[in-house]
């Protein structure tokens, strides 16, 4: 298959691009559009089917769900649930916007983006091209276009030769970001920045277009990565050190090494639901943790997830695809 390019330049062409990319998402089809950053290989989100095509054109695993973009800030509420009040303020500061937060979605919802452990990548792009198409269809599942593993495209010709054989049709908006200069590059053209905002703690999980101190100026309390991982690593020495003056050393004593390794493969940062360690983690034997069910840490990089859902099974009735169009789109499909 040998996607179609459209332009935009004129009113014409751009109202029947847009008519024609709307037909081919509400029919599992996958496109290709450009954004505020660079282009991106979308779906419906509510497609399972969709979702599916878009991960294997990127050469992507379940374990990689896309985010999803969404055309205003007033949908969060539709799609996300217990958001934080640093989530909001991040979105009335950044969006439209580079910013993609990380939050509990909606239970009820019936839609399959992949693992995403009970969690949603929302981002509200600044772009009039792409807000026009979401209003049409409603969320989109959105990553970067390209092969996993090559650098995302920044002009339709660039998608065209790693997705055309892929996807159904591409929007050719021109060069992405707009405002880019000659010199340039598309490896150097910065994505949007990530913030976890499932825990305590927000943590700045990708730094990119917008700086941290940006993040800090809305949310004090941010974190990166590396930050929040230093803070561990000395919370664990720190209770190394109290149970070293509390009891005599004994051949099973845990050394900081072995804190230290045991910390550098656990996930990101604790949730605000999530659970102490396991019983048979190290941290747990330090800290005296509890051994209340629940979930765990959550990593993610451009649409991965890895945290456990702290949501009770047949608690919440889901919610008929229609519905959930009704409810996060404005209309019934």
């Amino acid at each position: 298959m040998n996607a179609k390019i459209y332009s935009v330049e004129t009113a014409a062409e751009r109202a029947e691009a847009l008519s024609a990319a709307a037909t081919a998402v509400q029919g599992g089809k996958v496109i290709v559009v450009p954004t505020d950053t660079v282009y991106g290989i979308a779906a419906d989100a509510f497609s399972a089917g969709g979702v599916r095509a878009l991960l294997a054109a990127k050469g992507r695993s379940r374990q990689m769900p896309p985010p999803v973009l969404i055309y205003s800030s007033s949908v969060l509420a539709g799609l996300a649930d217990d958001i934080s009040d640093e989530a909001r303020a991040l979105a009335d500061a950044f969006w439209p916007g580079p910013l993609t937060l990380i939050c509990y979605a909606q239970p009820s919802l019936t839609w399959d983006l992949g693992d995403t452990k009970g969690t949603v990548a929302l981002r509200v792009p600044s772009d009039d091209l792409t807000i026009d198409l979401l209003r049409q269809t409603g969320p989109l599942a959105v990553s970067s276009a390209n092969k996993t593993g090559r650098v995302a495209a920044t002009t339709a010709a660039e998608a065209a030769d790693q997705l055309g054989e892929n996807v159904e049709l591409i929007v050719d908006g021109g060069i992405r970001p707009v405002n880019r200069g000659e010199d340039v590059e598309a490896k150097d053209v910065m994505p949007s920045t990530i913030v976890d905002c499932t825990g305590e703690t927000p943590v700045i999980v990708r730094e990119g277009a917008i700086g941290a101190d940006e993040i800090r100026s809305v949310a004090p309390g941010a974190l990166t990565k590396r930050q929040w991982d230093e803070q561990r690593r000395i919370e664990a020495q720190q209770a190394l050190d109290a149970r070293a003056m509390a009891e005599e050393p004994t051949a099973g004593s845990v050394s900081a090494a072995q804190v230290a390794d045991e910390i550098e493969h656990e996930p990101i940062k604790p949730a605000r639901r999530a659970s102490a360690p396991s019983n048979t983690s190290h941290l747990s034997k330090l800290v005296g943790a509890s051994t209340s069910t629940g979930g765990v840490d959550q990593l993610r990089t451009e649409g991965a997830h890895f945290v456990e859902s702290q949501r009770a099974q047949g608690v919440t009735k889901p919610l008929s695809v229609d519905t959930a169009r009704s409810l996060v789109f404005g209309t019934k499909k």
